[in-house]
């Protein structure tokens, strides 16, 4: 159910700039204050990313944090997304590929 995808270049592309754009703008628009704003822009990228690398644990952390005031102007969504893809490509590259057994040359 929560099996990760296989990360392709246009995944990551795309996790990344949903990472960098969420951080960028809590960065522009956090001293404004707007109410549930900076909240609103977390449940986006945390969905969004989840989607587009598969959900890891390290997203949670990231998640929490974002709702403590000081925080929340750290980029925390784009270091957390770069660890998740680094850890993912290192798992895919452990993993050997699955080859189907051999058939006999001959039946019987």
């Amino acid at each position: 159910m929560f099996r990760a995808p296989k990360l392709r270049w246009t995944r990551i592309v795309l996790a990344l700039a949903v990472a960098v754009f969420a951080d960028g703008l809590q960065f522009l628009l956090g001293p404004l204050g707007w109410v549930f704003g900076d909240q609103a822009i977390d449940c986006v990228a945390m969905v969004l990313t989840s989607w587009l690398i598969g959900f890891h644990w390290l997203l949670l952390p990231t998640f929490v944090m974002e709702f403590i005031p000081v925080l929340d102007e750290l980029p925390t969504w784009t270091t957390c997304t770069i660890a998740v893809i680094v850890l993912r490509k290192r798992e895919q590259r452990a993993v050997p590929p699955t080859i189907p057994p051999a058939k006999p040359a001959i039946e019987i």
